[in-house]
């Protein structure tokens, strides 16, 4: 029996360019999608989850477990501090997707830029970061890269300036950090140019965390 991913998004913009990892990463996995695109919203007008939409997400991590799922996915960051709640009442694993991400920049590196284009986004990475470092037992230094008005220039429908605002913003990063996270998954599509662009690492979470997933779970 194939083994099923149940995929949480607060948005409609990752779910195709996730899938088409999940589905290269985990072939031979079932894909169940549930999207909430209210939620991003919530979080962006109140600044962080409120307790009505963690109690929408722990909803849908319950309604994945009854449904079979082997692993849940929390794509969004801006919502993943409510992950942690949701493993103290379900049963199934339930996977950040940004956290293999910050394990790696963690186990390779000491001074980390996390660039956003949220604060909502922005502060859970780095209590992530801090979290992982902890973990090994190792001193850090995040550093704020929070590509103001990128979010905005987005959703008017202006995806160059939104572009050019977060490769200005990792240019600036990178004089100052040893490597640089992308907070928001939507961003992979940019990791390569931005790595051509800069001489330190920059990492993107979707191909990190469905890698962890395959080595973890799918055995």
């Amino acid at each position: 029996m194939k083994k099923t991913i149940f995929a949480i998004y607060t948005g409609k913009g990752l779910a195709d360019p996730l899938q088409a990892v999940i589905n290269k990463t985990l072939p031979d996995w079932r894909l169940v999608s549930v999207i909430d695109d209210q939620i991003i919203g919530e979080v962006k007008l109140a600044g962080s989850p409120t307790q009505e939409t963690s109690d929408r997400l722990i909803s849908y991590y319950k309604a994945a477990e009854a449904m079979g799922a082997d692993v849940i996915l929390n794509t969004c960051s801006s919502v993943g501090d409510v992950v942690y709640e949701g493993r103290k009442v379900v049963n199934v694993p339930i996977v950040r997707i940004d956290e293999a991400m910050a394990r790696k920049a963690v186990a390779t590196c000491s001074t980390i830029g996390v660039v956003a284009t949220l604060r909502s986004t922005l502060d859970p990475t780095l209590r992530l970061l801090q979290i992982e470092a902890d973990k090994i037992g190792k001193t850090i230094t995040p550093v704020d890269g929070l590509a103001d008005g990128a979010f905005q220039a987005l959703i008017e429908g202006k995806p160059e300036v939104h572009d050019q605002m977060i490769a200005d913003t990792v240019m600036k990063l990178a004089e100052k950090v040893d490597c640089i996270l992308l907070a928001q998954a939507s961003m992979a599509r940019m990791e390569k140019k931005l790595n051509e662009m800069v001489n330190i690492p920059v990492y993107s979470s979707p191909q990190l965390s469905l890698n962890a997933i395959k080595e973890e779970y799918d055995k």
